[in-house]
């Protein structure tokens, strides 16, 4: 269609398929579909004129396919910041609310998390402690069912809210906690929305995911532990519920701050139209 209309070809990857499914154990690398898949993103790399990819590490995937280095264009996802009130601290209160909302699904790994509120709840001194889990998905049944074998009482799930909504509810919290499993695809790196929602709620955030990039580390924003150890991210919460609330709000700023300066959808619109400019002098 592209070069029907005689204008740049922009191709936009969100994830790397079919690399994503294969780490992930959805599909075999001798299967048919993915061998499909395989000359299929090859094919639309090397037509497109630009590669805009969302993960930092992507072009270590993209180059060794054959394609030159200067086609691709790191434009990470971002956050609609005036949704988002201006930060405000966590009300004073008793207990100390740790929250997830997002996908229950089998990369986000929440069967970790649960088993680290299990430990905490054996803890007489966190028993403060209590995690909302909000949102679907296809893994949510087994999620309840290994909640109910775990006897846990500080765990309360909850219905998807729609996206309007979440910075309301991401008030409510006192921190998050981002998880992902350990899987090879995320040596390119990550660009998951709820991290940046999260960051925009101006909580501290508890980052156990093994990634090339770490927003949380890099804004100062929070604690990071490895990912599919329960009794180290049981750790990980106690730290940040027995912290100063002086310490986890200046955290919580920082994680603003960071995603303002990097995230807004005013500066990723910015970088797109540069790299739309450039790419059009160069095709005339």
């Amino acid at each position: 269609m592209a070069r029907r209309l005689r204008v740049p070809f922009v191709f936009e990857v969100r994830d790397l398929w079919p690399q994503t499914l294969v780490d992930l154990g959805r599909l075999q690398e001798q299967n048919l579909i993915t061998k499909v898949l395989r000359k299929l993103e090859k094919w639309l790399y090397v037509r497109a004129d630009r590669i805009v990819v969302l993960l930092p590490q992507a072009d270590e995937y993209i180059v060794p396919l054959g394609v030159p280095k200067r086609k691709i264009v790191w434009i990470p996802n971002g956050v609609e910041l005036e949704g988002y009130p201006e930060p405000t601290q966590p009300l004073i209160h008793d207990g100390f609310t740790l929250m997830y909302f997002g996908a229950h699904g089998q990369a986000n790994g929440l069967d970790c998390v649960l088993r680290a509120m299990a430990e905490l709840q054996e803890r007489p001194d966190m028993r403060h402690v209590r995690l909302r889990m909000i949102g679907d998905g296809p893994l949510k049944p087994s999620l309840l069912k290994l909640a109910e074998e775990l006897q846990l009482r500080n765990v309360e799930f909850a219905d998807p809210v729609p996206k309007r909504e979440i910075p309301a509810v991401a008030a409510e919290a006192d921190a998050f906690v981002f998880n992902l499993i350990d899987a090879p695809v995320f040596q390119y790196g990550i660009s998951s929305n709820k991290l940046f929602d999260f960051l925009a709620g101006a909580r501290p955030i508890i980052f156990c995911c093994k990634s090339s990039n770490n927003p949380v580390a890099d804004a100062h924003a929070g604690i990071t532990v490895l990912p599919g150890d329960p009794l180290a991210l049981s750790q990980a919460i106690a730290t940040l519920a027995t912290m100063p609330a002086g310490d986890r709000n200046e955290m919580g700023r920082a994680g603003r701050a960071y995603v303002e300066r990097n995230h807004s959808f005013d500066s990723l619109a910015a970088r797109f139209a540069a790299m739309l400019k450039e790419l059009v002098a160069e095709y005339r």
